[in-house]
């Protein structure tokens, strides 16, 4: 694969799998929201829990089928011969392990990467998501440890 085709499909993937974890935010925030003001009657802290824990496994979906994205590119593309090394390659490639113990020849090594810019863009994703999630539920208080004053 020429260095412009392995550009040209891994941006084409990496959109697809970005175009994915956004849709699947949007998607979660929405059921963030309505799940919050179903338990609102609840105590915080299994409020935080169930929220928190169904936020965890729909974004771990939405990465799974990243990752089964990304193996089945490189079936397609020629660059892996089999399934199991397809997924396992697109899984330490896109969690940015990197084992290197399996490894791409010249001409697919770009395309390859590309896999592992789609998984820091969307786990960075994941993760503010997460944080900015966290700091809804967590209750608010000042430094020193007291709630905020209602002034």
């Amino acid at each position: 694969m020429t260095l412009t085709m392995q550009i040209l499909w891994g941006s084409l993937f990496l959109a697809l799998c970005a175009v994915i974890h956004v849709v699947a935010i949007a998607v979660l925030t929405g059921i963030a929201g309505r799940m919050a003001g179903r338990m609102s009657l609840h105590g915080p802290l299994k409020r935080l829990i169930v929220i928190v824990g169904a936020a965890f496994l729909w974004i771990t979906l939405s990465h799974t089928i990243q990752v089964w994205i990304w193996s089945n590119a490189f079936l397609l593309m020629g660059v892996i011969d089999d399934l199991n090394s397809a997924l396992y390659f697109a899984l330490v490639t896109y969690s940015t392990v990197g084992y290197g113990d399996y490894v791409l020849g010249p001409g697919t090594r770009i395309f390859g990467t590309m896999a592992g810019v789609s998984g820091v863009l969307t786990l960075g994703v994941s993760t503010a998501f997460l944080v900015a999630l966290l700091g809804r539920l967590l209750p608010q208080t000042d430094p020193g440890g007291l709630p905020p004053s209602k002034s």
